[in-house]
């Protein structure tokens, strides 16, 4: 049995439950507001940081990348072809360069700033530990970098199927769980990038998606096309 602590609006979160699911497990889920700093999950993870795994009776395991190798050193050989991370090196570096363009680039640059102004200032200010308004500066750098992150997709896909090679992999499913919180909030303009909306569509077709298109996160109604395959 895996418990994992997430956030649904979490990039990081996100990526390990895609990767979970494409390895065929259905973890024990709880929530995690990591701004409560509430003591016993500190005690788990010191740094703070989603997501946080435990196996069984094992140790907790804190941070995106401790968890997604893990999960490949555990699950990957028997996924044999449908692996997510390659057994070549030089493709290993490339997937691991990308997942770390999205789970922490893209998400610094953008769905940071959407989730902290959208989400979490009204839960902080629900919750007595500060919030306040959005910030319509910060949403506005926002709108615009991921226009430059969406652009990069489509230059990625321009001569494969996937984003690092003939297969899909790790960093398909980092890039994914990033457009999916930004799409959650109504804020990826599909419109400008065609190739990137087929290839999202693609992977929002897979089942390990399907749990992310059923959820909502309380207090915030996505739009009308996010769960829908073909938008």
């Amino acid at each position: 049995m895996i418990r994992l602590f997430h956030y649904p609006l979490s990039v990081q979160s996100r990526f390990v439950r895609l990767v979970l699911g494409e390895c065929d497990v259905t973890p024990e889920l709880q929530e995690e507001r990591v701004w409560e700093r509430r003591e016993e999950f500190l005690l788990m993870n010191p740094a703070g940081t989603l997501p946080v795994l435990i196996e069984h009776d094992g140790p907790a395991i804190g941070g995106v990348w401790a968890v997604a190798e893990y999960l490949d050193e555990t699950r990957g050989f028997a996924l044999n072809e449908r692996r997510l991370l390659p057994a070549n090196a030089d493709q290993r570096a490339e997937v691991r360069r990308l997942c770390e363009w999205f789970l922490f680039k893209f998400d610094e640059e953008v769905t940071v700033y959407l989730v902290e102004e959208k989400v979490v200032k009204r839960e902080k200010s629900k919750a007595g530990l500060g919030g306040g308004a959005p910030d319509s500066g910060l949403l506005r750098a926002a709108r615009a970098n991921i226009r430059i992150h969406l652009h990069y997709i489509e230059h990625l896909l321009a001569a494969k199927n996937w984003l690092a090679g003939d297969r899909i992999s790790y960093a398909d499913l980092a890039a994914a769980a990033a457009l999916s919180v930004a799409d959650y909030l109504g804020e990826v303009p599909w419109a400008d990038a065609p190739d990137a909306k087929d290839w999202y569509m693609r992977l929002k077709s897979r089942p390990a998606f399907r749990v992310l298109r059923a959820e909502t996160v309380r207090g915030h109604t996505p739009p009308d096309h996010y769960e829908k395959l073909d938008f």
